[in-house]
C-alpha cells in the first residue's frame, strides 16, 4: 500500500467515524417521555454510534412538573440553560432544591424524581446527560407525594449549609 492510498484511507475513516455535530434543529423526538416534559436526543447510539453516554434537551412548560420517574442503573446531569427548575426526590418526593441557570443537577441511579418547572412564566430548559448510551426511563405511577417536602441545600466540604 503506497503512502497516498494510506493517508487516503485515514482520511476517509476520520471522516465519517471523527467528530460529529449535532444541529440543535435536528434533535430526535423518538425517545421516551415522561408526562409534562418534553425529551430530544442528540447524542446515542443509534445516532452517532455513542458506546458509553447519551445527551439531549428537556423542556418544561411554565409552571408545569413532570410524572415521577427514575432512570433505572443511569446517572444523570443536567445543566440548566433557562428558568428555574424545582426537584423533587425521594420514595414520596419529600425532598426538594432548586437550580437556574448554569446550576447542575447530579441524578443517581434509581432515585425517583420530579422536575418542576418553578417559573409561572418562563420555559425551563435543560442539557441533559447520562451515563450509557440509551434513554432509560421508567415512569412511577403509584407515588403518593408528600404536602411539604423538606428543603435540602447542596452541602460539600467547601459549601456549607447557608
Amino acid at each position: 500500500m503506497s503512502d497516498d492510498q494510506g493517508r487516503h484511507e485515514a482520511e476517509a475513516r476520520w471522516k465519517h467515524d471523527g467528530v460529529r455535530v449535532i444541529k440543535g434543529d435536528r434533535l430526535d423526538n423518538n425517545t421516551p417521555q415522561t408526562p409534562g416534559m418534553y425529551r430530544q436526543a442528540a447524542i446515542d447510539h443509534a445516532r452517532v454510534g455513542a458506546q458509553k453516554i447519551w445527551a439531549g434537551t428537556v423542556s418544561i412548560a411554565p409552571d408545569a412538573k413532570t410524572g415521577v420517574h427514575h432512570h433505572g442503573e443511569l446517572e444523570s446531569v443536567i445543566y440548566v440553560v433557562r428558568g428555574r427548575a424545582r426537584m423533587r426526590w425521594g420514595e414520596k418526593l419529600e425532598f426538594v432544591a432548586e437550580a437556574g441557570p448554569g446550576d447542575f443537577i447530579f441524578v443517581p441511579p434509581f432515585v425517583p424524581h420530579q422536575e418542576i418547572n418553578a417559573d409561572p412564566s418562563e420555559t425551563l430548559e435543560c442539557v441533559l446527560m447520562r451515563s450509557d448510551n440509551e434513554a432509560v426511563v421508567v415512569n412511577i405511577t403509584d407515588v403518593d407525594p408528600v404536602e411539604k417536602p423538606e428543603e435540602v441545600y447542596w452541602v460539600d466540604p467547601i459549601h456549607k449549609h447557608p
